[in-house]
């Protein structure tokens, strides 16, 4: 997505994930998306290159680079890099003289106050006011979509990003159920890089294991099977060589983590109150986040469930169009900002 130089005084929301951060600012609309990724001079501990810039160089990097995900299922791992990308990337769509924007930031909804507080100060490093305001990523994605969180009838979210699947269900403008496990998109990409180890002794990379994903991944048989060619390297002979895949191997190879996410779905149903679970039934679930493109992931998940799941028109945008629209509502988010980090 084109970066965009913002003038001045504008209020900007953030969905920091583990793939991928992407700004929203009001009267804007969404002006970056970049992956969470930085790479890093080892000597000075200084970012050189953050986004796809970075994510370009994985597996390419000199000996005196490092490249860093500072983030994993959606919890700062290493806070120096999480700080100066932020700062990168707020940096790319503001100029010199805007003064400190008020922040919204979506945060996975099982993170502790100590994680919420990080993900704060990295803000407020990167240039933001304070206070900055939190919203669950359950909650942002509801919105995001358009469903009617402050109706009394109960919706169910299922937000499958990059390090976290979050399943939640929402009534009256609340969290009632939620359900976190730490299995989604950069699970998925690990199982494809052990399963091709495992049935063909090739080693690829994580980026070519997600272009996999997206290009021949499922989790539900298709209309017509096709295969591909994968090149990468013989865990042998070291030497280059291609390997031809097919989409039902493929999806042997993601059964696991699709599995996990579908348990994740079932446990909250359980979790859920009888009167609430009826709406779920009637209303479906909706899949939101990146992982939600997966081929036949809905249709897996109603077969599996018994509840038709629906697939968010925006998927990839809708935490981040969900933390935009809260922007109109930032003294809910400060009491609600508060009572967690005191928590």
């Amino acid at each position: 997505m084109a970066r965009t130089t913002l003038s001045l005084g504008r209020d900007i929301a953030i969905d920091l994930g583990a793939s991928n951060t992407l700004i929203f600012v009001k009267g804007e609309g969404i002006v970056l998306d970049e992956p969470s990724t930085a790479a890093v001079d080892k000597s000075t501990g200084q970012i050189v290159a953050v986004g796809q810039d970075a994510k370009r160089m994985w597996g390419r990097v000199p000996a005196n680079l490092r490249l860093v995900r500072p983030l994993e299922s959606g919890i700062i791992v290493d806070f120096d890099v999480c700080e100066q990308m932020l700062r990168e990337f707020i940096r790319h769509v503001t100029n010199s003289r805007w003064s400190k924007p008020r922040m919204v930031i979506a945060v996975p909804s099982v993170v502790t106050g100590v994680e919420k507080r990080a993900v704060q100060d990295a803000a407020e490093f990167a240039g933001a006011r304070r206070p900055v305001y939190l919203i669950e990523k359950p909650m942002a994605a509801a919105i995001g979509c358009g469903l009617p969180v402050g109706e009394p009838s109960a919706n169910l979210i299922v937000e499958i990003g990059g390090g976290t699947t979050e399943v939640a269900v929402i009534s009256m403008g609340g969290i009632v159920t939620v359900n976190s496990v730490r299995t989604a998109g950069d699970e998925m990409d690990k199982a494809i890089v052990a399963g091709f180890r495992k049935a063909y002794a090739l080693d690829i990379g994580v980026n070519t294991a997600e272009e996999v994903k997206i290009q021949i991944g499922s989790a539900w048989p298709l209309a017509e099977e096709f295969s591909a060619e994968v090149g990468g390297r013989d865990a042998v002979t070291g030497l280059p060589r291609t390997q031809v895949v097919t989409t039902e191997e493929v999806r042997a190879m993601l059964e696991d983590p699709v599995a996990t996410m579908i348990d994740a779905i079932r446990t909250t149903l359980e979790r859920t109150p009888a009167e609430l679970a009826a709406d779920v039934i009637n209303n479906g679930l909706v899949l939101s986040g990146g992982t939600a493109l997966l081929v036949g992931l809905a249709e897996r998940i109603t077969n599996d469930t018994g509840i038709e799941a629906f697939t968010a028109e925006e998927p990839l945008h809708s935490v981040v169009l969900g933390c935009g629209m809260a922007l109109d509502n930032l003294e809910a988010l400060r009491n609600m900002s508060s009572r967690d980090i005191a928590e």
